[in-house]
This record gives C-alpha cells, structure tokens and sequence, in this order.
C-alpha cells in the first residue's frame, strides 16, 4: 500500500480535519500552517495575520481508496472557494483557500479540480496553487480538536455538522461507515 499526502487550506483548520478524517482512504489528518515567511509559526502569531501562513491539514491518504482529486472535490464541496481570504466569519489570508501541491501531477490535478469546481459555482473560484511552501504542524491541542473539545466549542458546533451533512448528501460512498 502506497501513502500519499494532501496539503488543503479551505478556512478554519479545525473544521477541515473533522471533514476529512470521515474519508475512507484517509489514514490520518494532522492541522498545521503553510505558505508563510515565519519559520516555526505559532497559532498566535498565524491568527494575527502576520506570517502569511494559511491553517491547513495535511492528508495521509491510500491512493487505492481515494484519490487526491476526490479530496479536493470533497474540499471544494465543504467550503466556499469562492471567499477571498475568508471563510463566514473567519477573515484573513490565514483563512485563504489554498491547494499546496507536493508533486507536478498534484499541480495538474488541482487545476483539473478548479475548473471541476467552477462548473459548479456562479462566482468565481478563488482557490490558489501554491507551490514549494514549508509544512508546520499546529500545536498538540490543535490535533483531532473536533473528536475532543471541539465538541463543547459553540464555533465549531455551528461550523463542523453543516460541513459534515453536505460531505454525506455528496460523498456518502466516500464516507467511513458509523
């Protein structure tokens, strides 16, 4: 079995993980930052908006169970590509929507999937590519927040289950099975 990683910003990294880690194929989720000029940023230092990093996961995923265009498209369903530098509330290039290839053919894939994307919505798709950026993992308590104490955040408990029930109307073959 073949791992493969995905790097997907779409706003709030904590709503992101609860999304992907419903995915059959996906083997782990990990929230972290990319696209940025701080080395090592912090969360503090990323919500303030300074560092340029985006919050994003990082997807392990088994390419035999689900592709990295599959991903994406479950990306693009569960948030707006169409927000400049924000997601509802979430404002700032933090919250920006983002692909972060690792590979020449995962560049190709993600225009493929925003041409896909734009099928499908009235505005523009302002999602972008972004190439050669550095991974930072989020801080511990930023690790499967949604499982833990997301679940008493009021942000998360009016952001996540929406996101959850358009993953399900859209991709219930996808979905690990509860």
């Amino acid at each position: 079995m073949a791992t493969e990683y995905a790097i997907i910003a779409g706003g709030c990294f904590w709503c992101t993980e609860a999304v992907f880690k419903q995915i059959n194929g996906v083997e782990s989720v990990e929230s972290g930052y990319i696209g940025g000029h701080t080395a090592n940023p912090t969360y503090k230092q990323v919500c303030n908006g300074d560092t340029g990093h985006a919050e994003a996961i990082r997807i392990t995923f088994d390419p035999e169970k689900v592709s990295f265009g599959d991903l994406l498209d479950i990306s693009f369903a569960t948030h707006d590509p169409t927000q400049f530098n924000r997601q509802g509330t979430d404002i700032g290039t933090q919250y920006r929507s983002a692909i972060f290839p690792i590979s020449i053919k995962q560049a190709e894939e993600a225009k493929a999937a925003i041409a896909r994307a734009q099928s499908e919505h009235r505005d523009p798709i302002v999602t972008t590519i972004e190439t050669g950026a550095t991974w930072h993992p989020a801080e511990d308590y930023h690790q499967n927040y949604w499982a833990g104490e997301g679940q008493e955040n009021r942000y998360c408990l009016a952001v996540i289950p929406p996101k959850l029930q358009k993953l399900r109307k859209h991709f219930a073959a996808k979905t690990v099975a509860e």
